[in-house]
């Protein structure tokens, strides 16, 4: 074979992209950004980086194409629970993402975790790259995405516990 290996491993290790998605002007979907902004001073391994993708959702699945192993989603995820409930998704299968149905428009800014990782299976899927080994999403449940800025009290309580989770992720990703 000719030519440098693809760069997928970063000095022996998975490389991480862990990223925050969200609008600070919808009260807790800002919860993904304000978890990356505390990750930011946390001590990470060298083969993590963060992005603060905010709702610059076509970037994403565009960086996605640079063949990360692990991507991990931090955003909020409305499933049912109560206000501020943390949600671990496993979403590494194409499968599992599908929803069926009619796809959503396209609108970059206001693309959804799983229209971004639509997105990158049809990206994938035209050129040939391969989508992260892994892909974790790391979700809270809102208590309200009305205009405004700042998180209600219970998603704002829930950050410290996502910021150890994505942190416990990482660490064990560095090392897989």
């Amino acid at each position: 074979m000719n030519g440098p290996e693809p760069e997928t491993r970063a000095a022996g290790r998975a490389r991480t992209l862990v990223a925050g998605v969200g609008n600070v002007f919808l009260g807790d979907d800002g919860f993904g950004v304000e978890v990356l902004r505390r990750l930011a001073r946390e001590e990470l391994p060298a083969s993590v980086e963060l992005a603060d993708v905010g709702v610059r959702g076509v970037h994403l699945a565009y960086e996605l194409l640079d063949g990360w192993d692990t991507l991990v989603l931090v955003d909020v995820t409305a499933r049912g629970g109560e206000p501020g409930t943390l949600y671990l998704i496993d979403a590494s299968a194409a499968g599992d993402r599908a929803r069926g149905g009619e796809p959503a428009p396209l609108d970059g800014h206001r693309m959804t975790p799983d229209a971004v990782l639509a997105l990158l299976d049809a990206l994938c899927a035209g050129t040939g790259a391969a989508p992260p080994r892994r892909i974790l999403v790391v979700g809270c449940e809102p208590a309200c995405l009305d205009e405004g800025i700042g998180l209600s009290p219970q998603v704002a309580a829930a950050v410290p516990e996502a910021v150890r989770t994505v942190n416990e992720l990482v660490r064990q990703e560095a090392v897989v």
